[in-house]
């Protein structure tokens, strides 16, 4: 009960985070808060920004099977944020990495997410159109 608290009020917290972040206008300034929320949500930035899947989903292994989903669901909107704020080629792979997380997600979780469907389908789109 108290691990199931404790997860609840850490997505409670990032989606808080998250929207402070999104409301900052100076790229630099979204960086930072970026790479500070990778740290504290879901670990290292210099390693899972230049992680491949394999080393991403290694590294988030580490996370007790009850939160694992929802870290994987933190650092997918992670990705996708930071997305925005890089040049073509590291948003397409940070795009890449937030779909397979999004994919996995809804493999393994319970529950099948209309969002997580919603935003994987805007990463097709976002992918598809940049390769024209």
């Amino acid at each position: 009960m108290l691990q199931r608290d404790y997860i609840l009020r850490l997505i409670q917290e990032f989606a808080k985070a998250m929207a402070l972040l999104l409301q900052k206008k100076k790229l630099t300034e979204r960086r930072t808060e970026l790479q500070r929320m990778y740290d504290q949500y879901v670990d290292p930035y210099d390693l899972l920004f230049n992680a491949d899947t394999d080393q991403m989903m290694d590294h988030m292994l580490q996370f007790a099977p009850e939160e694992r989903l929802q870290r994987m669901e933190m650092l997918a909107e992670l990705y996708l944020a930071e997305a925005d704020t890089v040049g073509k080629i590291t948003a397409d792979q940070l795009l890449e990495k937030a779909y397979f997380l999004y994919d996995y997600i809804e493999t393994e979780g319970r529950t099948l997410s209309f969002d997580h469907q919603r935003k994987m389908a805007d990463i097709r789109k976002r992918l598809k159109k940049e390769e024209k």
